[in-house]
């Protein structure tokens, strides 16, 4: 029998799972909420990272006698940390399971706080910030699988954008600290929620799904009685991803060129590029220099990230409401179009100044693009790229995609953070404007291509991709 005929018999053998009923899925008990709770502590440290480089950027550059582009490896080198650490975030996270994964990425980001905090010259400064960059790209694999693992399916996108809710609490409580508190300090501040979440790891069950994986049957059940309730019957689902990993057992085993085949065509194309829209759209620039782009406007940086942390939170929560209710693709699209429209009114508010024009509205006018811009990331662009991620590819092929998503998107993330500064400095007004075509563009790509997830079963999601080609 053929790969080919072996990977239709697999697929026909989950689609006859997907009517599968258990009642006990519509429960969300305190272990999910719990569970999901110390996972995003690791979204956390990922929002404490993108906010410290933009908060501590003078401090940093006064101190150690740093130039532009110093600094600016500083701030990028934490997206090419990432790259790497998205290489190995898919085959780490099925070796030592979703917990071991995220202790693991513990370990690098409490090695990269304290480096920065201690660091006497940029060598130490980079190590610091490769080492919190490689944590942050295994959590960006591993914490929204894990999530999507072990909550209910009508919760589950919700759930899984309570990672990007994380991010943006992270990067706001930067903006407002970073305001008054020393660069090193501030690094030290970093290690509470590494602390916490290792220490909370101990107290949360190993994905039910992973454990099925593994052949771990016993610790399966124990791991889905916890999750659903003491009285709650277990034994459907236990029983169906038993049968569902024996028929991955008899399907062909993941590769990397699997993905290249025509029938993932669709799910590879929607993957990355939902990941290079995510970054080639200026988000990571602005996350990282936010600073940088207030003191460009003539807007002072302290009042402006304060505004974003004010903002960002509540948008966050927006997102995590309207994921459930509006679904994934008119989520998605309009977030694009508020970024492509904030972006445009950047370019000409720096457009004007340039020819010195309204230049005593352009402060306002800055604070008002940063600020539209960031909240329509947060609403949809920020999380859904990776809710999206989890749901359109196969199980045999997951952790292959996984890996070359994520590594697609920390590789566009170290582009735009690294060219970020250099962009600005060459033309802002430019910058914005090439921001905006490449949002504008991403909107059409989400209306041709991306289609809803939202109440649907991962089989009929996978089904129906793999049907767009017939």
């Amino acid at each position: 029998m053929t790969m080919s005929e072996n990977q239709r018999n697999l697929e026909a053998g989950l689609l006859l799972n997907k009517n599968r009923n258990d009642i006990n899925e519509c429960r969300i008990t305190v272990a999910v909420l719990f569970s999901t709770f110390v996972a995003v502590c690791g979204s956390f440290c990922f929002g404490c990272a993108a906010g410290y480089s933009s908060m501590a950027q003078t401090g940093i550059i006064n101190d150690l006698d740093l130039s532009v582009a110093q600094y600016s490896m500083f701030g990028s080198i934490m997206t090419f940390g990432g790259m790497f650490g998205a290489i190995f975030s898919g085959k780490v996270a099925d070796l030592i399971g979703r917990k071991g994964t995220m202790w693991f990425a513990q370990v690098f980001c409490i090695a990269g706080w304290l480096a920065i905090a201690f660091a006497q010259d940029t060598i130490w400064l980079n190590a610091g910030r490769f080492s919190t960059g490689f944590a942050v790209g295994l959590f960006s694999y591993v914490i929204p699988v894990y999530i999507a693992e072990i909550t209910p399916k009508h919760v589950r996108g919700a759930f899984v954008f309570a990672n990007q809710l994380m991010q943006s609490c992270g990067c706001s409580l930067y903006y407002v600290i970073g305001n008054f508190v020393h660069w090193r300090n501030l690094a030290l501040i970093g290690l509470i929620p590494c602390i916490l979440q290792v220490v909370t790891l101990f107290f949360i069950p190993e994905s039910p799904r992973l454990l099925g994986k593994w052949g771990r049957e016993k610790e399966c059940r124990a791991s889905l009685q916890l999750l659903r309730g003491d009285d709650a019957d277990v034994s459907e689902e236990a029983n169906t991803i038993k049968e569902t990993m024996a028929l991955f057992d008899q399907g062909p085993k993941s590769r990397i060129m699997d993905l290249f085949q025509r029938r993932y065509a669709p799910s590879l194309v929607i993957g990355v590029g939902l990941m290079l829209l995510q970054q080639l759209s200026g988000s990571s620039g602005i996350m990282f220099y936010v600073g940088s782009v207030f003191d460009k406007g003539g807007f002072p940086k302290s009042i402006g990230s304060m505004i974003l942390a004010v903002i960002m939170i509540p948008k966050s929560i927006l997102g995590v409401i309207l994921v459930e209710k509006m679904g994934r693709r008119p989520l998605l699209l309009a977030s694009t179009s508020g970024m492509s429209l904030f972006s445009l009114f950047l370019a000409f508010s720096f457009s004007f100044r340039s020819y010195g024009m309204l230049d005593e509205l352009t402060p306002i006018f800055t604070c008002i693009g940063v600020v539209g811009f960031l909240s329509s990331f947060a609403i949809g662009m920020g999380g859904l790229p990776w809710i999206i991620m989890s749901e359109i590819f196969p199980m045999n092929v997951k952790v292959s995609a996984g890996t070359l998503v994520t590594l697609a998107n920390w590789s566009f993330s170290w582009i735009i953070a690294f060219a970020y500064n250099f962009m600005i400095e060459w033309n802002a007004s430019g910058t914005f404007l090439i921001f905006f075509s490449i949002c504008a563009a991403g909107i059409a790509f989400i209306y041709a291509m991306v289609p809803e997830t939202k109440g649907r079963t991962l089989e009929d999601i996978q089904a129906s991709l793999t049907d767009f080609l017939q």
